[in-house]
């Protein structure tokens, strides 16, 4: 192995930020990647699969996903359990699992966090606003790649016909240049919350 990948894989044991602004167990599968996986998946090191390399992925995937999250979770071959990240629970491996295989090919249903789908959370409306500012706007602001612009009544009018439920599940899916959530690494009910601001700025 060489002193990078031995380098990756040591980062997120002394260096975990699996949890870091939620608590435990609250992570996406997304956020999961980010912080943890990212250190050699994202590049392929010590022989793991790389993101979104649907060759590497397709024997992994045909295993099912119980036994790509038993492996992720107990540690194979050059992976360590959990990736290194002790402090993640087996439902944030499990959702990281999921992200990163469906990137590859799969359809895995990612675990839901507790709390964060439907209506059951309770988010403050000014975390919309918070998010639109600082993730949001990148694009919404001025329209960029497509993008319904900010307060653009006309540019809104057929999104919001479709209901909201459909526009958040579009928008936590990802739709044409924009990426699953829009890059937002919180949770769904967040991510909602961001999407509410920005519809009904556009009513």
């Amino acid at each position: 192995m060489s002193k990078e990948a031995i380098a990756a894989r040591l980062k997120p044991v002394g260096v975990s930020v699996a949890n870091e602004g939620g608590a435990p167990g609250s992570r996406t599968g997304e956020a999961v990647y980010k912080a943890i996986c990212s250190s050699c998946h994202a590049a392929g090191l010590a022989g793991s699969p790389k993101f979104a390399d649907a060759g590497a992925w397709a024997g992994r995937i045909s295993q099912g996903f119980d036994t790509l999250v038993k492996h992720a979770v107990e540690g194979i071959r050059g992976m360590p359990a959990k990736g290194g990240a002790t402090d993640l629970t087996n439902e944030e491996v499990a959702r990281a699992v999921a992200f990163m295989a469906n990137a590859g090919g799969a359809k895995f249903a990612e675990p839901k966090v507790e709390g964060a789908a439907g209506g059951d959370a309770k988010v403050d409306p000014a975390k919309g606003k918070e998010i639109y500012n600082t993730v949001c706007q990148a694009c919404h602001a001025t329209g960029a790649a497509g993008a319904p612009k900010f307060g653009d009544k006309a540019a809104w009018a057929p999104r919001i016909g479709k209901g909201l439920d459909d526009l958040v599940a579009s928008a936590t899916k990802g739709l044409n240049a924009m990426p699953p959530k829009g890059g937002y690494s919180g949770s769904d009910a967040e991510f909602r919350a961001a999407v509410e601001y920005m519809v009904n700025a556009s009513k």
